[in-house]
């Protein structure tokens, strides 16, 4: 199984994700937005939803896949850390531009 960085790794996966932070969406409609295949799109979510990036609704005939925020918050909380170095840095900065 792909770590949650792993599935992010892939750029196409990245732009879905997105896409479905500004609503959910059917997979026909990804279809159109990202330009690829209906099998090339389904792979990706795929890959999402085993991941738990997204999850699928089902409505009659279509498929609606909207984002899972719990995964996100989990690399969130990874580079929190890793915060502290870019404000330190821009806190320089800015002292420097101040003088």
């Amino acid at each position: 199984m792909l770590s949650t960085f792993d599935v992010l790794a892939e750029p196409t996966r990245r732009r879905i994700l997105d896409l479905l932070l500004e609503r959910p969406r059917p997979v026909g409609e990804l279809v159109d937005l990202l330009g690829l295949t209906q099998p090339g799109t389904s792979k990706h979510l795929r890959v999402l939803r085993e991941a738990g990036l997204v999850r699928v609704r089902q409505d009659a005939q279509r498929r609606w896949y909207e984002l899972r925020p719990e995964p996100l918050a989990e690399i969130d909380n990874w580079i929190a850390p890793y915060r502290r170095l870019w404000t330190d840095s821009l806190d320089r900065l800015e002292r420097h531009l101040d003088s």
